[in-house]
């Protein structure tokens, strides 16, 4: 079975571990005669690094893309575009005194039933690091929807128990040096919006636009929630006030509202698709843990190592790149439902 590759018309293989040689993927899909812009790919991954303040892993990779295929002059050419990430600055010792430990809430248990082998440097394949080939498919995505007018934008409305229309960096890194002062993580919310969307993305039935959106969301590390428009508040509300009615403004057809988050019936209706994907704290807390190892034993476990102390504001480019591969996909596929 191919757990490996998301997309449909645009699609992404992605390949490597934390600590492996390299990191990679190879993109099927990409039309052809894109001037790809590397410096806004190259910003993309920018914003994602680590070791950027006292509260991020001090973790310091070039994240330099080596681009193997697919481009000829500096141009897509329809081809497979296979690119590659190298790790620079793994540090495996960091993590022999979890090699036959499993750690609370991380994948190490599942992952040694699952196929009686892990590697446990960084999470091998199970680290957030092995995401880095969608922030580089998502900033493709991104320059081919800009030339359509469509934008993607996010930003961090939840940490922990404190809310926001959206933090600043100097905000998030504030209440992130409290928790990493107390030796602990804390959870996060990313909303997402998808702007000047076109009337009808998606499926009815298995492909709707906001399931797909979903499913990429939660393939995120650490993503344990995910919600469209009102979302959960939905439950609470009267349908008298959660209907979006529909209004002609000069010829254009839209919603006075936007409770359904821009999806009706599983396709885009032409608002702006909002949505919010929730994480959870991350599990490398630097306190004492009770845990069993592999011949389950109980045991005292300490962990070590470089570790961030939320997944925000790393995830948040994840997040758009995700955002703008869903978009892309459903884009490409609406012009071949029309041939």
């Amino acid at each position: 079975m191919n757990s490996n590759t998301f997309g449909t018309a645009f699609c992404l293989t992605t390949f490597g571990e934390s600590h492996g040689a390299a990191i990679g993927g190879v993109i099927d899909g990409c039309p052809a005669g894109i001037l790809l812009d590397k410096s806004l790919i190259e910003n993309e991954l920018e914003r994602r690094k680590s070791g950027k303040n006292n509260a991020m892993s001090t973790r310091k990779e070039p994240d330099a893309v080596e681009f193997l295929s697919g481009l000829f002059e500096g141009r897509t050419t329809g081809t497979p575009i296979a690119f590659l990430i190298r790790n620079k600055d793994a540090k495996t010792s960091d993590y022999e005194n979890i090699k036959n430990v499993f750690r609370p809430s991380h994948a190490d248990f599942t992952y040694q039933e699952k196929y009686g082998i892990r590697d446990y440097a960084g999470g091998g394949r199970g680290s957030a690091r092995t995401l880095l080939p969608c922030v580089v498919a998502g900033a493709i995505a991104k320059q081919i929807l800009a030339s359509q007018g469509i934008e993607i934008a996010s930003s961090v409305v939840q940490i922990g128990e404190e809310k926001s229309e959206g933090f600043s960096n100097d905000e998030i890194e504030r209440i992130l040096s409290r928790f990493r002062d107390e030796r602990d993580t804390v959870g996060a919310v990313v909303r997402g919006t998808i702007k000047n969307v076109p009337v009808g993305l998606g499926e009815p039935a298995f492909m709707k636009f906001h399931a797909v959106l979903a499913q990429a969301m939660m393939s995120i590390n650490a993503a344990k929630g995910f919600e469209i428009g009102e979302g959960f508040n939905a439950a609470g509300m009267r349908g008298s006030v959660c209907n979006d009615e529909f209004v002609n403004d000069g010829g254009r057809i839209h919603t006075k509202t936007n409770h359904s988050g821009g999806v009706q019936g599983g396709i885009t209706n032409g608002e702006d698709v909002v949505f919010n994907v929730a994480f959870k704290p991350i599990p490398s807390v630097m306190q004492p843990q009770q845990t069993v190892d592999i011949q389950g034993n109980p045991t005292t476990l300490e962990i070590q190592g470089r570790h961030d102390v939320c997944v925000v504001p790393r995830v948040v480019p994840m997040v758009e790149a995700l955002a703008a591969m869903v978009t892309l996909d459903f884009i490409l596929l609406k012009k071949c439902n029309k041939i």
